[in-house]
């Protein structure tokens, strides 16, 4: 029987897609051995586990978890030997059946000192931990800041000093921080633990101290070995500043999963949640849907029936701003409204055509309505990005989009319900901003492999810059003929292809992870169980939209 051109499509589509998740998967192989095998048994030498095995043995057997920013660092700091995943390591995941997230140093790159990406990562999980009133661990292992790139990491607003302050911050407001020293505590670092709420140390390999025994000596003259001064024995037992001592690693972990089974429960934000059920339709076919040419059109509706419950939506003015689809549903049972850019071309009212992944005036109008509909509703958000933008042109600024983008942005930006974001293909421009980009506060954002962040394509964004250069080379006089202008167009494509990587944006920490398209679900519905920890104080007035 002969395979249709359909057929054919959707196969080649699900090699690419399944290519890609088989190289992602592979680098993140490579991250998850941190500073490498010698230094990884170096760690078991001393009597310590990695940062992975203490996060494996603290959370709850065969639960979920969800590892932020594990890609942090990727590609930078080649001329220090690099630094994978920051060099610390974050996971959104259970103990004693309460979800947490949970901060782990990675003593096996550079002793678990602080690059500024390692500082960004920290500042990253402290945020998701104050927006979601979720309960913070700190498995503390490190030899503080990077001194090679100080001044990058210390003194400004976000820098190392910004995590003190927000230890301060959360324990005014009630969410649970526990650190454990585990290994190297030192200098401004060994604040942390203590402004905790509570901490612990483990004996003979945790030490606590603001300058150690070799400055100490330099600086007063006193000679005092580094367990005397700020070990285990000496924080338990003279000045207090811990409060559990622990034998081991696996007693340390075993005393903050009994801390963790004591705490109490506080007032829920109240999102809606039944009992789960699977999509009708088969979520693995979404390899073969989503175009390995971001450039072809697929209808999103496909795509939303393999992540939502029962494969079932109810679709808001489903005859207007057709570029933008907005639907209620159902994901792993929680109730949530879907904003997701339509790249099928479609016909709008009028019968003109809108070309798909463009934001047009119809749909930034609905989009900004549902928005604020939803958040009259308590009705958690979630994006679907693949988005080229707003559309541009005489037609477009008479009819006042930018009136409507402005409106949309606004909705979304003053959103009080949870956002998710979801990059499945295009992030482009204003496009990102509108669609709840990183700088507007969603809860989480993730990028499928296909994803690209940045202002315009590569292609577009050689094209606008071979012009700029070869008009300033022609000014110096300078003669540029096709040949030439192949080799710049290549040049300056490649360069920015590069940039508009998931992984670039990954390793930046512009989105929180790349996943696999089949992960979409549980990264949702873990972050609105996190989300319903804390709720929103205040509500829309959606007949303000109405003018």
């Amino acid at each position: 029987m002969a395979v249709s051109n359909k057929e054919l499509e959707f196969n080649k589509n699900e090699d690419a897609l399944k290519m890609l998740i088989s190289e992602m998967e592979q680098k993140l192989a490579k991250i998850y051995q941190g500073g490498g095998k010698g230094r990884i048994e170096k760690q078991h030498e001393q009597g310590k586990l990695t940062a992975r095995e203490r996060i494996e043995k603290l959370i709850d057997p065969g639960s979920q978890t969800l590892e932020i920013a594990a890609f942090a660092g990727d590609g930078m700091y080649e001329e220090h030997g690099g630094c994978p995943s920051g060099g610390v390591v974050v996971v959104i995941g259970y103990v004693t059946g309460r979800q947490c997230i949970i901060v782990a140093n990675d003593a096996t790159v550079k002793a678990g000192a602080w690059f500024p990406i390692t500082g960004k990562k920290n500042l990253r999980a402290q945020e998701i931990a104050m927006d979601n009133h979720l309960p913070i661990i700190y498995l503390v292992d490190s030899a503080g800041v990077f001194l090679p790139m100080q001044d990058e990491i210390f003194p400004d607003k976000e820098h190392f000093g910004r995590i003190f302050r927000n230890n301060a911050v959360m324990s005014s407001k009630g969410i649970t921080q526990i650190a454990a020293v585990m290994g190297s505590c030192v200098a401004g670092g060994a604040y942390l633990p203590i402004m905790s709420d509570e901490s612990l140390i483990v004996d003979k390999t945790g030490t606590i101290f603001l300058a150690g025994s070799y400055l100490v000596k330099a600086a007063i003259g006193e000679s005092i070995d580094n367990e005397t001064l700020g070990g285990a024995t000496t924080h338990t037992a003279i000045s207090g500043v811990c409060d559990y001592k622990c034998a081991n690693d696996e007693e340390c972990l075993k005393t903050i999963r009994s801390l963790m089974d004591k705490i109490g429960e506080k007032e829920k934000a109240g999102f809606d949640r039944i009992e789960a059920t699977k999509p009708k339709k088969d979520e693995k076919e979404i390899y073969g849907i989503f175009p390995r040419d971001r450039a072809k059109p697929y209808n999103t509706y496909e795509i939303i029936e393999r992540l939502v419950d029962n494969s079932e939506f109810t679709e808001y003015k489903s005859d207007y701003g057709k570029s933008i689809i907005c639907c209620y549903a159902r994901i792993d049972g929680w109730s949530v409204g879907i904003v997701a850019n339509q790249r099928e071309v479609v016909k709008n009212a009028k019968g003109e055509m809108q070309f798909g992944g463009v934001i047009y005036t119809d749909s930034a109008d609905k989009a900004a309505r549902f928005i604020m509909v939803c958040n009259q509703k308590n009705i958690p958000l979630v994006f679907l990005q693949d988005v080229s933008g707003f559309m541009v042109g005489s037609k477009s600024e008479h009819a006042g989009i930018i009136k409507d983008g402005a409106k949309m942005v606004n909705a979304m930006a003053n959103s009080v319900v949870p956002k998710f974001t979801i990059v499945m293909g295009n992030s482009y421009g204003a496009g990102n901003y509108a669609m709840c980009g990183k700088a507007y506060d969603p809860r989480l954002i993730v990028s499928w492999p296909t994803a690209e962040l940045a202002v315009m394509s590569g292609a577009a964004a050689a094209k606008t810059l071979l012009q700029i250069e070869v008009a300033s080379l022609k000014a110096k006089g300078e003669e540029v003929d096709e040949v030439k202008q192949k080799e710049l167009y290549d040049k300056i494509k490649s360069r920015y292809d590069k940039q508009i990587s998931p992984y670039y944006s990954a390793s930046r920490i512009w989105i929180d992870a790349i996943i696999d398209p089949l992960q979409t679900r549980k990264v949702i519905s873990m972050g609105i169980e996190m989300a319903n920890h804390h709720k929103a104080e205040q509500r829309y007035n959606v007949g303000a939209l109405q003018t």
